[in-house]
């Protein structure tokens, strides 16, 4: 396009390894990831917020279609505002395990022992509601678009729970579905859409999880 503006090329920042060492760098790192759980019983001890924000940059380094990066990271830390978002949650759960939910999922949910109440939203220091921008505006208020907006935010989910993972922090992936009440309750935009509700903190020191196995990797991966 004539008079177009492209950003300048820079050298490329990659940090290649000899095998042995990138072998035992990504064996540790496989092997702490390997450890993570799902938490649904927090510790209400305080995280420092510089932790917080560095989870966020981690996450908010994430590849995006077109470098759009389609996310809003919420960090909910307000008494009120996380007990509005309990409530709002529980509303919606109950409905779900009342009537919404087919008697075949509710029989895959019995080995977490879940039901609608979610006290952990309001005992853990802080909830990160992931926003999925639908399309971008500019300076001007104008229209920009966005692509692969589910991947994107997707793939920038996956980043965020990683680095909390490494940090010594637990998460949860909650999506107390449909999930409209976290823009009305929040003040979102109307490009924004919740797309996950991450309670983030510390396990409770009593917290247990289910036993559950994992596919092994040569169940999970074809070679070519």
């Amino acid at each position: 396009m004539e008079h177009e503006i492209l950003p300048p090329m820079i050298p490329l920042d990659f940090r290649r390894y000899e095998t042995e060492e990138g072998l035992q760098r990504v064996t540790e790192l496989s092997d702490d990831l390997c450890r993570r759980r799902t938490v649904r019983q927090f510790s209400s001890d305080p995280v420092d917020p510089a932790i917080v924000r560095e989870i966020l940059r981690a996450a908010n380094s994430a590849p995006s279609g077109a470098n759009k990066q389609p996310w809003t990271f919420v960090v909910v830390s307000d008494p009120d505002l996380k007990r509005q978002i309990r409530e709002g949650a529980e509303e919606e759960e109950r409905k779900n395990y009342s009537g919404r939910m087919s008697d075949e999922w509710l029989q895959d949910l019995r080995q977490f022992r879940t039901d609608a109440n979610k006290e952990y939203l309001e005992t853990v220091p802080y909830l990160v509601v992931v926003f999925a921008q639908s399309y971008g505006l500019d300076q001007e208020g104008n229209r920009e678009k966005h692509y692969y907006v589910q991947e994107s935010v997707g793939i920038a989910c996956g980043m965020l729970i990683a680095a909390a993972h490494r940090s010594g922090l637990a998460t949860l992936t909650h999506t107390p579905s449909p999930m409209g009440f976290l823009a009305r309750i929040l003040d979102r935009p109307e490009n924004e859409r919740p797309f996950l509700l991450i309670p983030l903190g510390y396990p409770a020191s009593d917290a247990e999880v289910p036993d559950l196995p994992k596919k092994l990797v040569d169940e999970a991966v074809t070679w070519k």
